[in-house]
């Protein structure tokens, strides 16, 4: 079961990792510490636009999007 588990784990990381663009390094502990960073990278960008779209939302009220 556990073997199963980690294989999955392992296969949704490639798949992630790929979606985040060119795998870069020479091996795959670089090319896996470089999807990291571009991870950290993906989440605070979303972060910030979810704070920007909510500055906005609370400065200009809802009818700023039409709703």
């Amino acid at each position: 079961m556990k073997l199963k588990t980690w294989s999955r784990i392992r296969m949704w990381w490639r798949i992630w990792a790929k979606s985040l663009g060119e795998k870069v390094g020479e091996t795959d502990k670089q090319a896996d510490t470089i999807a990291v960073i571009r991870t950290i990278w993906w989440f605070t960008h979303m972060l910030t636009c979810l704070a920007i779209i909510l500055n906005a939302i609370a400065n200009h009220g809802w009818g700023l999007i039409g709703l």
